[in-house]
């Protein structure tokens, strides 16, 4: 019930985690959440800040808004949020930077929650939604990359 993929990327951390911080720029790099906003007054990252996220499901559909709230914020190393109201989590996407080389290695990562319905949704369908996962993280590390080198 989770899942990650890791990019090199010839940029330094605060430049990376500049933008993987910065919801409001998600549109640029997702293929699934088109925009977001911060929510509650809140204009940057931090620890408990909330934005919503303006997602189209699979790239086709449905389309709805979805409430996050900021679980890591660690500027050049980590980025994290929880998705879902309140204190009820369903996943937890993650960015985490480390130094290598001449730039980072950025692993951009998710978790489902552990519930009965979600584990059970895992086994039904999670074969195929792990894949898709995969390859739009694929897709937002890679676009990520460009903008940055």
């Amino acid at each position: 019930m989770k899942g990650s993929v890791t990019v090199h990327m010839a940029a330094s951390p605060e430049a990376v985690w500049a933008l993987v911080s910065d919801v409001t720029r998600i549109g640029e790099f997702s293929p699934e959440t088109f925009e977001a906003e911060w929510l509650d007054g809140a204009t940057g990252p931090a620890v408990g800040v909330r934005f919503r996220g303006h997602v189209k499901r699979n790239g086709k559909g449905p389309i709805y808004w979805t409430t996050c709230t900021v679980t890591a914020c660690e500027p050049g190393r980590t980025f994290a949020f929880a998705v879902g109201p309140g204190d009820t989590a369903v996943n937890t996407w993650r960015y985490d930077l480390v130094p290598a080389d001449d730039g980072t290695d950025v692993t951009e990562s998710f978790a489902l929650a552990k519930t009965p319905l979600l584990r059970l949704y895992w086994f039904l369908l999670g074969w195929t939604r792990s894949r898709t996962n995969q390859k739009g993280m694929q897709t937002t590390l890679e676009r990520i990359k460009a903008f940055l080198e």
